[in-house]
C-alpha cells in the first residue's frame, strides 16, 4: 500500500450478516481521495452504492467479460460483482473503488473493477466508471447487494483516505484491531465483534476508553423465563502502550429441551472480566448464574423472586407471577431489572445501558433508539397460551422478546448479536429455547 494512503475506517461483517454497510463521518480535510476496497460475498452478488444517501444523478459505463464472451452496459450505482452464496463455498470476490476530488464542488466521477471468486468454475470480471452529479462533498458512502440482498459474514470493507504526497495526514488511527475502524473527527473507534487483539502503533502511549459487553444468556425449552444480558462494564482513561488481547464472549445457548446456558465472558487486556449474562430458567427449574440472571416462573408457583445480577455490571430478573401457568419473569439488562410476571403478561426484559464510549452510529452495533445505541437488554418472559395475553417484551439493548403460542409451539426470540442481549422465553409445548446475543468491546481514544 503506498505511503499516502491512510486507513480511515474497517467494517467486517458478523455472523448476522448485513443488508448494507456505510463509511460515515469520512474526514473532510487531510485526503484529496478515497479508495475502497473489498472482499465480499452476498446473497446477490450485484452490487450498488450511493454518496451521502443519495439515490439520484447517477450515471455510469460497464464492461464486463466472462471468459466466453463480453460486452457493456449502463445502471446508474452499479459497482460490479463480487462473489455469491451459490458459488463454491467460502470464496469471496475482491474489488476496489477510486473516487478522486471527494471533497470539490465538481460532480463526483468514480472508477471501480471487481471479479467473482468461484474456484475456476466460472469467471466473470467488471469495470466500471461512473459520475454522480452532484456538488456537494462526499460524507457517506454505502455498499449494498442488489434486490434487498444481505452480505455475508466475513465480508470485509476498507476505506483508505489518500492525502497529498509530502504531506501528513489530518487524521491517523494509532492502533490496529478491531473488526470496525471508525473516526467521528474527535475520537478513533475500534469495534471488536469478535475476539483479537488491540496493538498501539510504536512507541504510541494511548489514553483510552473502554466498554465490554459480555454474551447474553440463551434460554430453555418449555414456557421459560427471558435470559439475562450480559454484563456491561466501561473503563477510562486507560493507558495502553502495549498489545492486548481481545476476548469477545458469545452467547449462551438456548436448548431444545431443558436449560438455556451462560453466556460467555469478555474481557479486554488485564481489566475486570465482564460476566456472562444468566440462563433463562426452563420450566421452573432452579438453575441460574452469570451477570443478570433470568427470572423464576414457569409452570411452578415458588419462583417470585428474579435472581441477583453480578455488582456493578447488570441487574436482577424479574420473578414470576406465583401463580400456576402465569407469567414467567424478564431478565435483567444493563439498565435496569427485569419486570416481574403477573398471571395473564409475563414479564419485559430489563432495559440495557448507552455510553459515549460506544461512539454511537460509528460502530454499526448495539441498539438505536432516540439517536443513541443501547446495549446489554434483558429478555422477555415467554407466555403460557391459555391464560396469557402477551409474553414479555424485549429488553432495549439487543434482548429477545418473549414468545407466545396459540395451541403450539412458538420458539423463542434470540438476542441480538453483539450486544450482548438475553435470549427472549420461549412458548409452552415444549417449544425450544434461543441464543443470547454475543458480546463486543469497543476501544476508542482522541485524534
Amino acid at each position: 500500500m503506498p505511503a499516502n494512503y491512510v486507513l480511515l475506517e474497517k467494517i467486517t461483517v458478523g455472523a448476522a450478516g448485513a443488508s448494507s454497510v456505510t463509511f460515515s463521518g469520512i474526514p473532510q480535510t487531510g485526503y484529496t481521495d478515497l479508495v475502497v476496497k473489498i472482499s465480499g460475498r452476498a446473497s446477490n452478488p450485484y452490487i450498488d452504492m450511493t454518496f451521502n444517501g443519495s439515490g439520484t444523478s447517477w450515471t455510469n459505463r460497464y464492461l464486463y467479460g466472462n471468459g466466453s464472451s463480453a460486452g457493456s452496459g449502463t445502471q446508474a450505482k452499479f459497482l460490479g460483482i463480487e462473489s455469491s452464496t451459490s458459488n463454491t463455498a467460502s470464496t469471496f470476490g475482491s474489488g476496489e473503488i477510486y473516487i478522486p476530488n471527494y471533497t470539490s464542488s465538481n460532480y463526483k466521477s468514480f472508477s471501480a473493477e471487481s471479479v467473482q471468486e468461484t474456484n475456476a468454475s466460472s469467471a466473470e470480471m467488471y469495470m466500471t466508471a461512473g459520475l454522480w452529479s452532484n456538488t456537494a462533498a462526499i460524507t457517506s458512502i454505502e455498499i449494498y447487494p442488489e434486490s434487498s440482498g444481505t452480505w455475508s459474514q466475513y465480508s470485509t470493507f476498507y476505506l483508505y483516505g489518500v492525502a497529498k504526497l509530502g504531506t501528513t495526514p489530518a487524521i491517523v488511527p494509532y492502533a490496529t484491531g478491531g473488526d470496525t475502524i471508525m473516526t467521528d473527527g474527535t475520537y478513533w473507534y475500534h469495534a471488536f465483534l469478535a475476539s483479537g487483539t488491540f496493538t498501539p502503533a510504536t512507541g504510541k502511549s494511548l489514553s483510552c476508553d473502554v466498554l465490554v459487553v459480555a454474551g447474553g444468556g440463551g434460554t430453555g425449552s418449555n414456557f421459560s423465563a427471558g435470559a439475562g444480558a450480559g454484563g456491561l462494564l466501561t473503563f477510562t482513561s486507560q493507558s495502553i502502550t502495549s498489545n492486548k488481547t481481545v476476548t469477545v464472549g458469545a452467547g449462551g445457548a438456548g436448548n431444545a429441551s431443558g436449560v438455556g446456558t451462560n453466556g460467555a465472558d469478555s474481557i479486554f487486556g488485564a481489566l475486570t472480566t465482564a460476566v456472562g449474562g444468566g440462563n433463562g430458567m426452563y420450566n421452573g427449574s432452579s438453575e441460574q448464574g452469570g451477570s443478570t440472571g433470568g427470572s423464576g416462573g414457569g409452570k411452578t408457583n415458588s419462583q417470585t423472586t428474579g435472581f441477583a445480577g453480578t455488582s456493578g455490571q447488570g441487574n436482577a430478573g424479574g420473578g414470576g407471577s406465583g401463580t400456576t401457568n402465569g407469567g414467567t419473569g424478564g431478565g435483567g439488562g444493563a439498565g435496569a431489572v427485569g419486570t416481574q410476571g403477573t398471571f395473564a403478561i409475563s414479564g419485559a426484559g430489563g432495559v440495557g445501558s448507552s455510553t459515549a464510549i460506544s461512539g454511537g452510529a460509528t460502530t454499526a452495533a448495539g441498539q438505536l433508539s432516540g439517536g443513541i445505541y443501547y446495549f446489554a437488554g434483558g429478555g422477555g418472559g415467554g407466555a403460557f397460551d391459555g391464560n396469557q395475553t402477551a409474553a414479555g417484551a424485549a429488553g432495549l439493548g439487543g434482548g429477545g422478546a418473549g414468545a407466545r403460542g396459540i395451541g403450539a409451539p412458538v420458539n423463542a426470540n434470540p438476542g441480538t448479536a453483539n450486544t450482548g442481549g438475553g435470549a427472549g422465553g420461549a412458548s409452552a409445548y415444549s417449544a425450544p429455547g434461543a441464543n443470547g446475543g454475543s458480546g463486543i468491546v469497543i476501544v476508542r481514544y482522541a485524534v
